[in-house]
């Protein structure tokens, strides 16, 4: 998952802010744990994790297309 965000985002993550974020959307009911006999343990995104994440996205496209507005204009 560490080289997954440091591929497509350019972060480079510690695996002590990883764990806590994982633990943070288990709590919220974001993402579920989907069990697994290998060592890794994935995870699965849930319903509302789902609507949760298009709602930020919408919330990101409308912060982008107003910038983009604003741009325009300047």
């Amino acid at each position: 998952m560490m080289d997954d965000i440091d591929q497509f985002g350019g972060v480079r993550l510690g695996a002590g802010t990883l764990y806590g974020a994982i633990t943070r959307l288990e709590e919220k009911g974001w993402i579920r744990r989907v069990e697994s006999e290998e060592r890794r343990k994935p995870y699965r995104i849930t319903a509302d994790g789902v609507a949760h994440l298009e709602g930020q996205m919408a919330e990101l496209d409308r912060i982008g297309k107003t910038t983009l507005r604003r741009l325009r204009h300047a």
